[in-house]
């Protein structure tokens, strides 16, 4: 071979080695995260599932990638939006936010695992068999929040123990979850002689409506149902149940740091870590099938002191003692 060939073959070689090398390394996975929620309302427990994704070695732009697709509460969007995620041949959907998610994935595919977050009960809403051994291609976890319906109540009833009438807002568009919780209240209320006068929002204006209502028909304290969208509308609430001088107990602590009166339930950011830990262990090679759905092993109480006091409520001992915060 020529010297000049011989040059021009070494650069031919220079050049190709790097593509070649580059062409060799394996593909990073890609996560599909489904939410109900919005990128914004969903900033506390996304930081969440990226810990627990990280507990199993994976961190997102390095070894991992993740696609994204947000509801923003139009549980509607949903199917097209998981089909999205089917039609990229991502690795694993993590379907978050509440039932209609991992609703809408499951339907869209069969094959792909699924890691779930909802508030509701998995085998009541069909997404698995058992929660020790989910059986197909779904696993994830439960925070319980729904069946806290009742407790809520009761939490109502310390605030309001003469109450005859108690109002429960909830979103008919969340699917069963809904359904089953509204039954859980009225069971409870029906058990120590309340009414229970049910509300139906899933939009602004429907929110406004469902207070006029409350108000005509003189509700004495209001629970506001397990949903992502009431979640995203609680400056709205707040506001409304501040004007309206109706006390309320809500769902997360966010309601409470919006100014409303209390909160009871579980930590989400738990349950989204676990997801996390578990979208990690199936990337690496675990099995949705006999991954046990995990359920939250504590709740947590808050209250805020200012709210109790601008609607000429105190503050029972009984709660102050079992609160895990009080927001002055």
């Amino acid at each position: 071979m020529r010297r000049r060939e011989f040059i021009n073959f070494l650069g031919r070689v220079a050049v190709a080695w790097p593509l070649a090398a580059r062409a060799q390394q394996p593909k990073m996975p890609v996560i599909g995260f489904l939410s109900t929620r919005s990128a914004s309302e969903a900033a506390s427990v996304l930081s969440a599932f990226r810990a627990g994704l990280s507990e199993t070695g994976y961190f997102e732009g390095r070894n991992v990638t993740i696609e994204y697709r947000w509801a923003e509460g139009h549980y509607d969007r949903l199917p097209a939006l998981a089909a999205e995620l089917v039609s990229r041949q991502v690795a694993v959907i993590a379907a978050t936010g509440g039932e209609p998610s991992p609703l809408a994935a499951k339907a869209a595919t069969t094959t792909i695992p699924i890691v779930f977050t909802l508030g509701g009960d998995p085998i009541e809403a069909g997404l698995v068999a058992s929660l020790n051994r989910p059986g197909g291609n779904l696993t994830g976890t439960t925070i319980a929040g729904v069946e806290m319906g009742p407790k809520r109540l009761e939490l109502l009833r310390q605030f309001k123990p003469k109450a005859i009438a108690i109002a429960m807002l909830v979103n008919p568009k969340f699917g069963s979850t809904s359904s089953v919780e509204v039954r859980d209240v009225q069971d409870a209320a029906r058990a120590v002689g309340l009414q229970t006068i049910v509300l139906n929002a899933s939009t602004e204006s429907e929110i406004d409506a469902a207070f006029t209502t409350l108000i005509q028909q003189k509700a004495d304290g209001l629970v506001v149902g397990t949903d992502p969208f009431l979640l995203g509308q609680r400056h709205q609430l707040v506001r409304l149940a501040a004007y309206h001088r109706v006390p309320t107990v809500y769902f997360l602590r966010e309601f409470v740091e919006a100014g409303g009166l209390a909160s009871y339930g579980p930590d989400v950011a738990s349950g989204y870590r676990q997801a996390g830990v578990y979208t990690g262990q199936i990337l690496t090679g675990a099995s949705p099938a006999t991954l046990p759905v995990l359920r939250p092993t504590s709740f947590n109480l808050f209250l805020n002191q200012k709210t109790a006091k601008a609607l000429g409520l105190a503050l029972p001992d009984t709660l102050l003692v079992l609160a895990d915060e009080v927001l002055e």
